[in-house]
């Protein structure tokens, strides 16, 4: 039977609109197993904004100190991104996701003993254990998902798969704020009086010990889906990273590439940014409200309610928006918000602060995919570089501790947001496009 021009026309459209699909058929159970994961990962995440509040308590440290949460944290995640995607060159996604969760479940276990013990040192190893978890789960996960269908709407489909991210946030918000916070809040006199009772080592012991209950659950969660991801098939996605094939690979270096180069950069920054933002806003609403720890751990899970609409929302406008043009409007927003937090603290600085998630909430996969696209057989180590520059929030949230502690305020400490959000602007402006020579590679 001979095919008409029309069906020839027919049967292209159906190819074509079938390589479009955001989700190819066949691959939907290996997406949402994966998808899952980046809810997990948003958990210790944010379980960290609630831990720099409950230290400075129970160990009585400074802001600056309680900031080595998020730097003991993030230093995991640039030790090990290198490592495993060096690792997952050669073993593949599905060895990487599953070294990743045996870590992150072991660094959750890891928070009994410390407690136990009582030293802040062992904490800052459990939390440095769950991250080098996280970097594999974030090596593998981001360029799995952006891979796992056509290269055109990869940006669209990691907003998706990191929507579920910031559920994850606001869960871990919910629950320590519930379940890690006790609500008591100590006056000086109080202390004084629990102090000549004898009775105060107890209490610190005590806010020590309530972080325990809530990661040996998350632990037993983690290890119980690396279960499931270990008897599910996994597809082939990417390209041939055969010896025979690299050997053949004469394209540019990855740091002979602006877009990739800019990209680092702006995802340092973004992290940098993202996480001060959140680390503190607990302080800043207790500063300039007089609310107690609890409701003001309430406030930062409506700002995570914001970010996650965020991710949703982008997804959604990236099928009308380019996808640099977004992330530079955004970032240029939340440039002016951060600014105003920082000269208008009160009630109405609060409001802008969750404002501000819902901006930023598009930022670190839209970045990411614009930052991989096009690498080809170097997109692998490019993920991983990627995940490296997320030290940003190991770096830049002491800076904003160390601001807030010098001035005696939190407020002063929210510029250091408003510069890395014009920095991401500028990228996704001048260095978001690849050049013409990279795409004829």
């Amino acid at each position: 039977m001979n095919i008409t021009p029309s069906g020839q026309g027919s049967l292209a459209k159906h190819s074509s609109d079938e390589r479009l699909r955001l989700v190819p058929a066949g691959r939907m159970l290996p997406f949402v197993l994966v998808t899952a994961l980046f809810f997990l990962w948003g958990v210790p995440n944010n379980l960290n904004d609630i831990l720099i509040r409950q230290f400075m308590k129970s160990f009585e440290i400074s802001r600056l100190q309680a900031g080595l949460v998020q730097s003991a944290f993030y230093m995991g995640y640039f030790t090990l991104a290198i490592p495993a995607g060096l690792m997952m060159r050669r073993a593949g996604y599905k060895a990487g996701i599953l070294t990743g969760l045996c870590l992150y479940g072991t660094g959750c276990f890891l928070f009994w003993p410390a407690a136990i013990v009582g030293q802040y040192w062992f904490f800052l190893t459990a939390l440095f254990v769950i991250a080098s978890g996280l970097a594999f789960l974030e090596t593998a996960s981001s360029p799995f998902i952006a891979q796992i269908g056509a290269s055109e709407n990869s940006a669209q489909r990691l907003n998706l798969s990191q929507s579920f991210n910031p559920l994850g946030s606001i869960s871990a918000v919910l629950i320590g704020s519930r379940f890690i916070f006790s609500g008591v809040e100590l006056k000086p006199a109080e202390i004084a009086q629990m102090t000549a009772a004898h009775t105060y080592q107890a209490y610190l012991r005590s806010e020590t010990l309530r972080v325990i209950v809530p990661y040996l659950i998350l632990g037993g969660v983690v290890l119980f889906w690396a279960f499931l991801i270990a008897r599910t098939p996994f597809p082939h996605v990417g390209l041939d990273y055969s010896q025979a094939t690299l050997s053949r690979d004469h394209s540019r270096p990855l740091w002979m590439r602006k877009h990739f180069v800019g990209a680092v950069f702006a995802q340092f920054l973004y992290v940098g940014a993202q996480v001060g933002t959140a680390s503190y806003l607990i302080q800043y609403v207790q500063s300039y409200t007089g609310l107690p720890e609890r409701s003001a751990g309430f406030w930062l899970t409506g700002a995570l309610a914001a970010f996650t609409v965020g991710r949703f929302a982008s997804t959604a406008l990236l099928r009308y928006v380019q996808a640099n043009h977004l992330l530079g409007a955004f970032a240029l927003i939340n440039a002016c918000i951060a600014l105003f937090i920082t000269t208008h603290p009160g009630w109405v600085g609060v409001y802008f602060l969750i404002a501000a998630h819902f901006f930023m909430s598009m930022m670190f996969p839209t970045i990411f995919a614009l930052g991989i696209k096009g690498l080809g057989t170097r997109t692998k180590t490019g993920g991983s570089i990627l995940v490296m520059s997320i030290i940003g929030g190991a770096a830049l949230t002491p800076i904003m501790g160390k601001i807030a502690d010098t001035s005696n305020a939190v407020a002063p400490a929210y510029i250091v947001p408003a510069v890395c959000f014009v920095g991401i602007a500028l990228y996704a402006w001048l260095g978001a496009r690849q050049r013409d020579e990279e795409l004829a590679e």
